[in-house]
């Protein structure tokens, strides 16, 4: 059986314990599983400080921290925050946390402060520079701007996470030395954009997601999603690609374990 890897949950949300109970549970049913990696992603201090201290629990779960740009703006003190996520890297990395991230735009709503996003990108990107970790990146309605940014340190390197850019975006990302994750997203109808951008990513630099509780792939769309649904996820890009589901299942393991530096 091949094990899979879920390059990036949220199982601190909330709505899992509204609609699930106990997520200790369904992480358990997991791992027991098909299930053998997960990185439980965090997107403020507070919510990156429980992640790892939730990875230390489970064999098979490891922690990314950060500050996402939609939270980064409410934060009272920002440069505090982001000393408390460079602490929780510093004491982190080696052991379970294996990236920085959330980090990234989000133009979605009109009523953001792009510059503060901006400011928290780019320190959290000086950061992952000082530092020499991976960085995992949200981008929404923000492509250009991205692309922009991460340019700007050439030398940091990481996954672009459920992909919603062009294809000739994701070449060039890939041709500096990125990996490209791909969600749910990827199994909708109305996803061609998608599509066409996982058939541009080269198997070696493909990764697969389910950014849960969100974005649950046809048929569970709508309904609270969780990393026993990434099977659909990895049938729809073999699809794709032409290829059988457990070489998708295979090579997103084995890139995202090279991408994070687990050797189990």
């Amino acid at each position: 059986m091949e094990k899979i890897f879920d390059s990036h949950a949220h199982y601190y949300d909330a709505r899992f314990s509204r609609e699930m109970g106990d997520v200790d549970e369904l992480l358990s049913s997991l791992f027991s599983g098909e299930i053998g990696y997960i990185v439980n992603v965090g997107t403020d201090p507070q919510n990156s400080l429980s992640v790892v201290n939730e990875a230390k629990k489970w064999k098979g779960m490891y922690a990314a921290v950060g500050i996402h740009p939609s939270d980064g703006q409410y934060l009272a003190d920002r440069d505090a925050a982001l000393a408390d996520i460079e602490k929780l890297l510093c004491k982190g990395m080696g052991e379970k946390v294996v990236a920085l991230g959330e980090i990234g735009l989000d133009y979605h709503y009109e009523d953001t402060d792009r510059a503060v996003q901006g400011y928290l990108l780019e320190q959290q990107l000086c950061m992952a520079e000082r530092l020499g970790v991976p960085v995992i990146i949200h981008d929404r309605d923000a492509h250009g701007d991205c692309f922009d940014a991460v340019c700007r340190h050439p030398s940091v390197r990481g996954v672009f996470h459920s992909y919603s850019g062009s294809a000739e975006m994701a070449r060039d990302l890939v041709r500096r030395g990125w990996h490209i994750s791909f969600s749910g997203v990827v199994t909708f109808k109305n996803a061609s954009r998608v599509r066409e951008a996982v058939a541009a990513v080269p198997m070696d630099r493909l990764l697969i997601e389910t950014d849960c509780p969100y974005l649950a792939p046809h048929p569970h769309r709508g309904k609270l999603n969780h990393s026993g649904y990434l099977t659909y996820t990895a049938a729809a890009i073999a699809e794709v690609k032409g290829v059988m589901r457990e070489e998708v299942l295979r090579a997103s393991r084995e890139n995202a374990k090279a991408l994070f530096g687990i050797a189990e």
